[in-house]
């Protein structure tokens, strides 16, 4: 134990993520979902046509974007180490004690509830969303889906500077970022139902995360929360879960590259911006929402992805 102690300590703050000893959780928790789900496959085929609890090569897209996934965020936190401890060091009015448990409740509702505002800006910036859509682009919603991660993390850097500046060190919101993320893996399944309404009401779970997957009209643009489904109920986003979604992006992908599905949403951009011939709907083509076209105000805008095939 002290060795583990010891080399825990060792590591430079940003290296000390608790993502890296959840992965074999994710794995095993990978593994039992799929035995259920091929266990059960013929039983709801009847019931649930639309489609199967998973695709072996869909999954082990999923699994590679997550593996990249692990050495990108890495970088972006190293990264964000320098901007954040010259904040904290400088302009923070003061410092939080780090052994008081209000500024733990403080540094994991603030990410959380930053982590919020960058997930629906994700999905109504066009920009933004070509960082987070490869997310949404799986047809299937498994603990697979949870791995399918963006490599560009930028959006959400910039979005915590807030935590730093009110006096949370570093280290500590790099933590409460990855307990966040941890968190987030169980929510992507089908083999949980609704929970008791007290946790329903408060926390992200299965069921409204399944509607924040959905590619349906009524599910799109809802359930943005991470760890706390309260911020989509306080500002108006929530949606419960009325029927089995249907997943993906509304314009699905036909590829599993995992380049392609990262990049292709940025090459869309750059397309539509060459053939524009107005400064004004150049500008809206990349911070419009997605599916924004000058010719059709009818082009309904969503988190799904209408954007994304043109």
């Amino acid at each position: 134990m002290h060795d583990v102690t010891g080399f825990w300590t060792a590591l430079p703050p940003q290296m000390r993520d608790p993502v890296l000893f959840a992965i074999p959780f994710f794995l095993l928790l990978l593994a039992l979902e799929w035995t259920a789900a091929r266990k059960l496959e013929r039983i709801e085929a009847a019931e649930r046509p639309a489609n199967g609890a998973y695709l072996t090569r869909d999954s082990l897209t999923s699994i590679s974007m997550g593996l990249v996934s692990v050495a990108t965020t890495a970088a972006w936190k190293a990264l964000a180490l320098l901007g954040y401890a010259a904040i904290y060091a400088h302009l923070a009015p003061w410092h939080l004690a780090v052994n008081r448990w209000y500024t733990w409740v403080i540094a994991i509702l603030g990410v959380d509830l930053l982590y919020y505002v960058y997930h629906r800006i994700a999905h109504r910036v066009r920009l933004i969303w070509a960082t987070h859509q490869a997310h949404h682009s799986s047809q299937y919603f498994n603990f697979a889906t949870a791995l399918r991660q963006k490599w560009n993390n930028s959006g959400e850097v910039l979005l915590w500077i807030p935590l730093p500046l009110l006096g949370l060190p570093p280290w500590m919101v790099f933590f409460s970022w990855s307990l966040n993320l941890i968190y987030q893996f169980w929510v992507h399944t089908e083999r949980v139902g609704k929970l008791p309404r007290p946790f329903e009401f408060v926390f992200n779970t299965p069921s409204h995360h399944r509607v924040h997957h959905g590619m349906d009209q009524v599910y799109l643009d809802k359930n943005y929360g991470g760890i706390f489904i309260i911020w989509d109920r306080l500002f108006g986003s929530f949606q419960a879960e009325m029927f089995r979604p249907h997943y993906g992006l509304t314009k699905q992908v036909d590829t599993f590259n995992i380049w392609n599905l990262q990049v292709r949403e940025y090459v869309a951009i750059a397309h539509d911006w060459r053939s524009a011939h107005r400064l004004r709907d150049r500008l809206r083509y990349v911070f419009g929402p997605p599916g924004w076209t000058p010719r059709g105000a009818d082009v309904i805008s969503n988190t799904a992805g209408l954007a994304t095939s043109k």
